[in-house]
């Protein structure tokens, strides 16, 4: 990959974790940036991922798609996946 394409991912990658308040929605966590995920609240709309290595498309795109998710650390993300951590479906916590 291109030095330039993988700066160009990361400052967008910074940017959408600063529009989603910039630390996990569940926990709190904000200590590393690549330990943040997009979770798609209702993964039918999903277009696609939103991981660095698909932040090549326009940002009005991207943006688009980051409304659908919570931004969230790994650990809860795993926990929503593994059904310890249930979401409503506005993307509220029910259960923790």
């Amino acid at each position: 990959m291109a030095k330039a394409t993988s700066g160009r991912r990361l400052r967008l990658k910074k940017e959408l974790v600063s529009i989603k308040g910039g630390k996990c929605q569940i926990c709190g966590y904000s200590r590393c940036l690549v330990a943040l995920d997009f979770h798609h609240i209702d993964g039918s709309t999903k277009a696609f991922e939103l991981s660095q290595r698909d932040l090549t498309r326009r940002w009005m795109i991207i943006i688009a798609e980051a409304k659908k998710c919570l931004l969230i650390c790994a650990n809860c993300h795993r926990e929503v996946h593994a059904g310890l951590v249930l979401l409503d479906k506005e993307g509220g916590v029910l259960v923790k």
